[in-house]
């Protein structure tokens, strides 16, 4: 999780184009399904839960005045289809929201692969990991929900899917992945009626959100290339798009009428290590990240570009428990232009951001009962973030949990400080067939 988080109010602005081209993506994916099944494929399979998931608030109620972060019931319906070298995957949600009282439909993943001996081939929306942190996003620049984590929904929806194409190469010297990605997904931030967030500019009520136009020019590419190294799972990466969180551009500095919430260009460049040292899991991981709009860092509404990095250290202690400890850093260059340029009463970031994170496991009862604790602390800011959370499997198929988000410290527009009225407990149950 990056810390420059900054929650922001946003209109949604609907993209005729992108609904065009999903819908076609779908239709190619049916026609796909449609001709493994008439070709009588050797394997298909159907899985999927119903759950219910409901996070309700116990410092104060919502800006909107209700007690829940989240509340709904939801069944997911998986299908995988395979006749070699084709498969065809579909992970498809329905589900009812008690809050906004809307029932919404969700394809969560939907492609097709072609599988050969020395490359595969993937089309349509997937969902991509990268990296190697703990809730620390460095060179997995792919698209988060950041709302579903903080109102506790199980991990796997802080991941959000593309729809794009992705090539896997496998030469002899090392492998390879290419990912290109036509239609820009920004990240999900807690919205206004959920959640209290931090807004600068409060008075601003007309906003509008200019994402990047799907054109040929606005493609992101990224790339990774990766092999062992001496015992050690090493990684290149490489990209090129933009950042996933807005900046704010004001009409006016002094006396604002309208925000635009826009998307900078952005390149990343990384790299990352991860082996078994000091009777443990090292991993290493650094990015930089070239802010190609605001290179010389004089423009106080575009992120500065940032040297980041993370060391993370994970071990057994004892049977069935285990420990994850991360240190990370954000260096932001050109700050002292940063600091000439920043607005009066603007909050001031600091020249290097640091995060902290301690997670603990232990499992009981023949491994049906995890015990869980994450947390994260910003020597440089202060704040924190509180994840405890007990989980208990009554059998293969049914399982429960009961955790907590708790936030604090900092000021008010830090990451985890901006979210002090938050805190909420959740409940998660879920049977899968």
């Amino acid at each position: 999780m990056n810390s420059k988080i900054e929650f922001r109010i946003r209109k949604s602005v609907a993209s005729g184009q992108k609904t065009i081209v999903f819908l076609s993506t779908l239709c190619a994916l049916c026609s796909v399904f449609c001709a493994l099944s008439f070709a009588h494929a050797s394997d298909i399979s159907i899985h999927g839960f119903i759950q219910g998931n409901y996070s309700v608030d116990t410092t104060e109620s919502n800006p909107d005045g209700r007690d829940f972060k989240w509340a709904e019931e939801r069944i997911q319906l998986k299908l995988d289809a395979n006749k070699e070298p084709f498969r065809l995957f579909l992970k498809t949600d329905a589900f009812y929201d008690h809050i906004d009282a809307a029932s919404h439909l969700e394809l969560r993943e939907g492609y097709a692969d072609y599988t050969s001996s020395s490359y595969d081939l993937r089309i349509g929306r997937q969902i991509i990991t990268w990296g190697l942190g703990d809730l620390i996003f460095i060179n997995d620049v792919f698209p988060k929900d950041y709302e579903a984590f903080f109102s506790g929904r199980p991990m796997e929806y802080l991941k959000k899917g593309i729809d794009g194409i992705k090539i896997g190469m496998y030469p002899s010297f090392a492998s390879a992945e290419l990912i290109i990605v036509p239609f820009f997904e920004p990240n999900k931030f807690p919205d206004q009626k959920r959640f209290f967030v931090y807004d600068p500019m409060p008075a601003v009520i007309e906003r509008e959100e200019e994402k990047p136009a799907s054109t040929f020019e606005n493609t992101e590419v990224a790339f990774r290339v990766y092999r062992d190294v001496a015992g050690f799972d090493a990684s290149l990466y490489f990209y090129r798009g933009f950042f996933r969180q807005p900046s704010m551009l004001p009409d006016s500095m002094t006396s604002p009428t309208k925000i635009d919430l826009v998307y900078p260009e952005l390149s990343v460049y990384g790299s990352s290590l991860q082996g078994r040292a000091l009777d443990g899991v090292l991993s290493l991981e650094a990015g930089y990240y070239d802010s190609r709009e605001d290179r010389d860092g004089t423009d106080p509404m575009t992120q500065n570009s940032q040297a980041r990095f993370l060391i993370g250290y994970q071990r057994q202690m004892w049977e069935d428990f285990t420990i994850g400890l991360q240190y990370y850093g954000e260096y932001m260059e050109d700050y002292s232009e940063y600091e000439e340029n920043l607005p009066s009463g603007f909050p001031q970031e600091k020249r290097l951001h640091q995060l902290a994170s301690v997670r603990l496991t232990q499992f009981l009862v023949h491994q049906t009962l995890r015990l869980s604790f994450f947390s994260f602390y910003s020597p440089s800011d202060g704040d924190y973030l509180l994840n405890p959370e007990v989980k208990y499997n009554f059998s293969d198929s049914v399982w429960a949990a009961v955790g907590a988000n708790v936030f604090g410290g900092g000021d008010e527009w830090n990451q985890f400080g901006s979210l002090d009225e938050n805190d909420n407990v959740y409940v998660q149950v879920r049977y899968e067939f």
